[in-house]
């Protein structure tokens, strides 16, 4: 569930064609965004203020922008340019029918899976705004994660789970192609590289390698 405490709720409807004509967008997102969106709603400001917090720090308020979708498959830099071109940090909760998702920006897009609105899971953690976003972070991007290391930042705990995942990737490929190698020559080639690839994540797991 997703809540925050009331002095946070802004529950204002942004005008789409205002909203949209603030951005530069090129011609073909712009028809994107007419044939996407639906309405955004202005949900949530947190702000020092408004959640009690110390105040100080990088982040000095983070919007929670509720958008109706048309449909389902909509072309997300609609919300990556949104999210690049305003000076706060936003949280994106999308609708569309009886779905939703969670969706944030931070460097790149990261988003939760398709799941019923009451199932989405999403509350403001920490001392201050930046410890918040940190929060928003490990929610949304690192909710998979397992066995996070100490003393790393929630950054590094990114770089780290992602290239875990493509690694993982690399080793499902990998070793479907191995069972499916007829060739013996070619086929130790590739279970070598299995091995190789195992090592490395075994590495990184177990915070020996240097990316980790």
């Amino acid at each position: 569930m997703i809540t925050f405490p009331g002095a946070t709720i802004v529950n204002r409807t942004l005008p789409k064609e205002a909203f949209y004509k603030r951005l530069t967008l090129n011609n073909e997102l712009k028809e994107k965004f007419i044939s996407d969106v639906k309405h955004i709603t202005l949900q949530n400001s947190l702000t020092a203020q408004t959640l009690h917090l110390a105040s100080g720090g990088a982040v000095s308020e983070i919007l929670v922008l509720v958008v109706e979708l048309k449909k389902r498959e909509f072309d997300p830099r609609i919300l990556e340019s949104i999210a690049r071109q305003n000076p706060h940090k936003l949280v994106f909760l999308l609708r569309y029918g009886d779905g939703a998702q969670l969706t944030l920006y931070h460097g790149k897009l990261y988003t939760t899976s398709w799941q019923e609105p009451s199932q989405l899971a999403l509350s403001a953690r920490g001392l201050n705004l930046d410890a918040v976003w940190d929060s928003f972070l490990e929610q949304i991007v690192l909710a998979e994660e397992t066995n996070p290391p100490a003393g790393l930042s929630v950054d590094k705990r990114i770089k780290r789970h992602e290239l875990l995942q493509r690694l993982q990737k690399e080793l499902d490929k990998t070793e479907k192609l191995t069972w499916a190698e007829k060739q013996p020559k070619k086929k130790f080639e590739m279970y070598q590289q299995v091995q190789i690839l195992k090592a490395q994540m075994e590495e990184i797991i177990n915070g020996q390698a240097e990316n980790a």
